[in-house]
């Protein structure tokens, strides 16, 4: 399939979506001056075209008592175990996010605690997994940038 080419309605519609995935089409529709049957058959087309995979519910992680975050590097012996550890990471529910990268990690990790005590318990289960041999840990003080919207727009841009 070729690249699949959005429209400013697109990008509208989208840039709507992103701030709230629960928006209805009829809300959309009647902000863009357009029909809802529009609005739902150009979703289902970036759908199809899996420009839209999904949509996702955001949550306030410190209203539910997870206000801490923390970013372990994860060292391996081995990068032939990096497969193995990762299914072992996914056990661990506090470990949000995880990529394998380059450079000084071999893998890299979002943690959410309820505080230090509990991101401590979560580190040590981090290294009881067999083949890594070393985590170093980076606590977070703030959340200063996380926006979707920026890079969208950028990438529309570049259409």
């Amino acid at each position: 399939m070729g690249k699949f080419k959005l429209d400013e309605i697109d990008h509208q519609i989208l840039d709507m979506l992103i701030d709230n995935t629960r928006i209805p089409f009829t809300d959309i529709a009647k902000k863009l001056v357009i029909s809802a049957g529009t609005v739902h058959v150009r979703v289902k087309k970036m759908e199809e075209a899996g420009i839209i995979q999904g949509s996702s519910l955001t949550l306030d992680y410190k209203k539910l008592g997870y206000s801490f975050i923390a970013y372990v590097g994860v060292f391996l012996n081995n990068t032939s175990q990096t497969k193995f550890v990762l299914e072992r990471i996914n056990e661990i529910p506090f470990v949000t996010v995880a990529h394998i990268t380059t450079g000084k990690f071999n893998i890299f990790c979002k943690v959410r605690a309820k505080n230090t005590s509990h991101a401590k318990d979560i580190i040590f289960m981090l290294d009881d997994i067999e083949g890594i041999y070393r985590t170093e840990t980076m606590i977070s003080l703030e959340e200063s940038i996380n926006d979707k919207k920026r890079l969208m727009h950028s990438i529309f841009n570049e259409l």
